[in-house]
């Protein structure tokens, strides 16, 4: 676990050009991918001319599986780790420098590059299974896509809402202050709940407590 920083940001390459890779306005996330979904919905609806029912099935199943994908790649690329220095190497550049600067607003959506290179890669293992409706498909699981990046950009960026939707900031805090191999899941709880990573009871209270010591 890494000593949290409540203020600063860490140099991950010598180069500028990288350097500059690293960080991310959450608007490019936006500008980018809200574009792509409606292109990828109208271009369904126009060529394959479904009934709304089937457009709505497959759009949402598309968001489902995004949050299956969002927990497996939290759990186990994020936090994979050994004692190699490649691994915890990779493991710093990826994820282990948002867990010691939470706060850095430019690192807590993922660069354009790297989540399109991803997405172009499931684009295509989407295509073999589902071939016709892809497009329809893969628009809702970008969908997913950016509600994760804009809630995780909103944990961490903004104080918790003294209502209801406090329970995401406080449920976010377990996995950064408490207990990093639980509370995978930001835009959902529901794989922590599958897989048996759902904090114990009573932690988030003492999670929020930390935050607030730690970062505010």
């Amino acid at each position: 676990m890494y000593s949290v920083k409540a203020k600063g940001r860490a140099r991950l390459f010598k180069s500028e050009i990288l350097e500059f890779g690293t960080k991310t306005n959450p608007l490019a996330v936006l500008t980018i991918y809200l574009p792509l979904v409606a292109g990828l919905v109208w271009y369904f609806y126009s060529k394959v001319h479904p009934t709304i029912f089937t457009l709505a099935l497959m759009y949402f199943a598309g968001l489902f599986t995004w949050t299956f994908f969002e927990y497996i790649l939290h759990r186990y690329i994020f936090h994979f780790v050994n004692e190699s220095k490649w691994a915890q190497r990779f493991h710093y550049l990826i994820h282990g420098v948002h867990h010691e600067y939470p706060k850095d607003k430019l690192r807590l959506v993922m660069p354009p590059m790297a989540s399109l290179a991803i997405a172009i890669a499931f684009f295509f293992l989407f295509n073999l299974v589902l071939g016709r409706y892809v497009s329809v498909f893969f628009g809702g699981f970008i969908t997913g896509y950016i509600c994760y990046d804009m809630i995780h950009y909103t944990l961490h960026a903004f104080r918790p809402p003294k209502n209801g939707f406090k329970f995401f900031w406080d449920y976010h805090n377990v996995h950064h202050f408490k207990e990093q191999d639980h509370a995978y899941g930001v835009s959902s709880p529901l794989w922590d709940i599958v897989f048996g990573t759902y904090p114990k009871k009573g932690i988030m209270n003492q999670a929020s407590g930390i935050r607030n010591k730690v970062i505010e």
